[in-house]
């Protein structure tokens, strides 16, 4: 997905050439010919120096571009430079929800789920949208795991046998997930875990995680993912990791 960048205002800046070409990069759908760089520049009222070598110019970048055999793309570290200059490409709405998450972390009792989400916060840093969506969920269902395990163990294991006569009782986060994630959703709010709302919610981020988590032709944006973000933190992080 392109980033949210404003390339009238940042191109007619006091910008290096490189910095410029990050930031036509930045705000494409996807690696993109030298051709599409100087018409996208132009289509923003900023005409490309003749005297510049683009191919040259983004070979020295250092990581900040790289070649694709469909053209140039820049990389999280093109990102992260551009965010250091005074181009930060992600809006607010994605900012908030990345402070949000850091302040939960001291929260967080579990190695592994904080792993998770800071890993997720890392995706989210560099506009891994995809990524930030799959490890998200991970933490979350992670949380869930570890509120069961320590709190409704017997109960889960009664109402998942009910459902499931072959369903074998459960003594670790490993043993539940066994258990289909929507299924587990389902026993959650049996056992009064989550509530028939909170499911609903939570049954679409696990619908979005699955499309995020394969192959195909879906796309997100960044509100997408602060939106997926701020459901989980709203019903899962703030209630059970603390």
């Amino acid at each position: 997905m392109p980033h949210d960048i404003d390339l009238k205002k940042f191109l007619h800046g006091d910008f290096a050439p490189l910095d410029k070409l990050l930031m036509i990069l930045a705000a494409q759908d996807g690696p993109t010919s030298i051709s599409n760089l100087t018409a996208e520049a132009a289509q923003a009222g900023f005409r490309i120096p003749k005297k510049w070598n683009l191919s040259a110019v983004l070979s020295r970048s250092k990581g900040k571009a790289i070649r694709l055999p469909a053209g140039w793309e820049i990389t999280p570290l093109g990102v992260e430079h551009l965010a250091q200059i005074g181009v930060n490409i992600r809006p607010p709405v994605t900012v908030q929800t990345e402070i949000d998450l850091r302040n939960h972390l001291a929260n967080i009792k579990s190695d592994t789920t904080r792993a998770f989400v800071e890993e997720a916060i890392r995706c989210l840093e560099y506009n891994l949208l995809r990524s930030a969506i799959v490890m998200s969920w991970i933490a979350a269902v992670d949380v869930l795991y570890t509120e069961v395990v320590n709190h409704h163990l017997a109960k889960f294991n009664a109402e998942a046998s009910r459902v499931n006569s072959k369903w074998k009782a459960a003594q670790s986060a490993d043993g539940l997930s066994i258990m289909g994630e929507k299924d587990f959703l389902d026993r959650l709010v049996t056992i009064g875990v989550l509530g028939k709302n909170q499911k609903q919610e939570l049954e679409k981020a696990l619908t979005l995680r699955n499309g995020c988590g394969h192959p195909n032709s879906l796309k997100i944006g960044q509100k997408s993912v602060a939106a997926h973000l701020e459901i989980l933190l709203l019903n899962v992080f703030d209630k059970y990791s603390g």
